[in-house]
């Protein structure tokens, strides 16, 4: 009982409720990005770069904030399995993550590797990372352990991290942290770390994407319904530092993108789900 109490104090001190703000509609997103899945921008440049999820073209389009697509740039000799996120060095190489997994099945996960992203023209090579999680022996998993897929990843020294999102058959809002090389190669992602968003298994605390603040001091995740940001982290396991917790006003919408604007304020996109709801850019503040 001593030591569960402990855990629970340890968990309550870290967590912190932020007051809810204000999510600010900037622009309805192009029919091309109905499905987008993952956003960044890159220094250098006043565009935001999205890509689209499973089954989509193997594209990564630049747009404005006012919604206006301005260049489009093929990835070539790769199939866009089930794109999920982006992520950016400091190098202006781009990270495109085709790990999408919900049922924990698939043994060619894979993230590709743009160098000089900006540079390139309407084409472009990437390289490629495979990987498998070390913690992983069925394929798909059982039912009651599908927390091998992933919606979610930054870049960070030389590393590349994945955030899980958890489709166990009675998930407890479990979020499991991974680590692998950000070079070529074949590898099996090293778990440094799990946390718990939640004490249900619900949708709405499924994390869908992560970003990184160009300070490198700030980590934001999200789910249809929260932001989580963590800072004050010491290590690479980035869920021992302080975590606060801001609820998204209105209703739940398939939000599946953020990346950071400025230190204090994100972008979020989400993907259509009717005619009248979704494929919209946002602005939503971190004070």
């Amino acid at each position: 009982m001593k030591k569960l109490s402990l855990i629970l104090l340890f968990f309550l001190s870290t967590l912190t409720y932020a007051q809810e703000n204000t999510l600010k509609t900037l622009a309805h997103l192009p029919e091309h990005l109905q499905e987008i899945s993952g956003i960044e921008i890159l220094e250098g440049s006043p565009l935001i770069w999205a890509i689209n999820d499973s089954g989509n073209s193997s594209v990564v389009y630049g747009f404005t904030t006012d919604g206006e697509i301005v260049k489009e740039v093929e990835i070539e000799d790769v199939h866009n399995i089930d794109w999920e996120d982006l992520a950016i060095d400091k190098k202006g190489t781009l990270y495109i993550g085709d790990f999408g997994n919900n049922e924990s099945d698939r043994e060619d996960l894979a993230i590709y590797i743009v160098k000089d992203f900006l540079d390139q023209g309407e084409k472009a090579q990437a390289e490629k990372i495979e990987f498998s999680f070390e913690d992983q022996e069925n394929f798909p998993a059982k039912k009651d352990n599908r927390n091998f897929g992933s919606e979610a990843f930054i870049y960070k020294d030389g590393n590349l991290y994945l955030f899980t999102k958890n489709r166990s058959k009675k998930p407890d809002g479990t979020v499991n942290l991974y680590q692998i090389p950000a070079k070529t190669g074949k590898y099996k992602a090293k778990k440094i770390g799990s946390y718990q968003t939640c004490d249900s298994g619900s949708h709405e605390c499924w994390i869908t994407a992560a970003s990184i603040s160009e300070d490198e001091k700030s980590i934001v995740l999200l789910s249809e319904k929260y932001v989580w940001k963590l800072t004050n982290f010491t290590t690479n396991n980035f869920f021992n530092g302080k975590i606060t917790q801001y609820e998204l006003p209105g209703k739940s919408t398939q939000k599946e993108s953020i990346c950071f604007k400025d230190k204090n304020t994100v972008y979020i996109a989400d993907e259509q789900e009717s005619k009248k709801k979704g494929r919209n850019l946002y602005e939503f503040s971190l004070k």
